[in-house]
């Protein structure tokens, strides 16, 4: 049976109004983590000053790897306050999307290539109380979310294909980036764009003037010599420094 833990209360967000500078937040994913210790990791990364927690949840379907369970979630979510994002990588994520927020995380995160009913998905997760967001793979148009934009808090651009770590950034992605973020700033929407995969020092920043203001890092977090701490930090004022240049 599926532990149920209700999500802790994010603290109060100080985005500016939607079309101005909207502040970077750092999110780590945990697929670099020790699997052995997910809740010491998961505290780890708190203290290191991360604005999120990424869990990539893959169903060998969607995606070719098998990764975590809500089970494995919710066990580990009394180990931080820090928010927790489900990046579901499965097919028909409507079916499982309860579990998650059941297992504490406050944003579900839902490819457009995953299900039929995109409106309708992203709507229920809203009812279910969690934040909606959807995902768009390299080969995916921005104009395959362009009508769903109202519903969702977050657009996710994946600069690699999904389903592993330590994959290379994808550059391509940044006019898709810069695309999504004028139509959002166009339209007076309260939106955040992700981008995932082969974010690192040397990459960070054009994502970020490209228009994306959520980084997921995994592997360039804990290959850091000088440890997770001045990883996010660095992470951060590089990607600061390019979004208001």
């Amino acid at each position: 049976m599926t532990s149920t833990a209700s999500p802790p209360t994010a603290a109060s967000s100080s985005k500016p109004a939607p079309g101005t500078d909207r502040p970077i937040e750092i999110v780590p994913s945990v697929l670099p983590a020790d699997f052995s210790k997910l809740g010491e990791e998961c505290a780890a990364l708190a203290d290191a000053g991360v604005d999120r927690i990424q869990w990539d949840v893959m169903d060998g379907q969607f995606v070719p790897n098998l990764t975590f369970g809500p089970d494995v979630i919710a066990a580990c979510r009394n180990a931080t306050d820090v928010p927790f994002e489900a990046h579901l990588m499965v097919e028909r994520p409507e079916e499982l999307a309860h579990l998650y927020v059941e297992a504490g995380c406050q944003m579900l995160i839902v490819h457009a290539e995953s299900t039929k009913h995109l409106h309708r998905t992203l709507g229920s997760i809203r009812e279910l109380g969690a934040q909606p967001a959807v995902a768009l793979n390299p080969s995916t148009p921005p104009e395959d979310v362009r009508y769903v934009l109202e519903l969702c808090d977050m657009v996710l651009v994946m600069t690699v294909n999904p389903g592993f770590g330590g994959q290379a950034y994808i550059a391509e992605m940044e006019p898709k980036v810069a695309t999504l973020r004028r139509w959002i700033t166009e339209a007076g929407l309260d939106c955040d764009i992700e981008v995932d995969g082969g974010i690192g020092s040397a990459t960070i920043a054009g994502a970020a003037s490209a228009g994306a203001n959520v980084l997921v890092a995994g592997s360039a977090l804990y290959r850091d010599p000088e440890g997770l701490a001045h990883a996010v930090s660095e992470l951060r004022a590089t990607a600061t420094a390019a979004a208001t240049t």
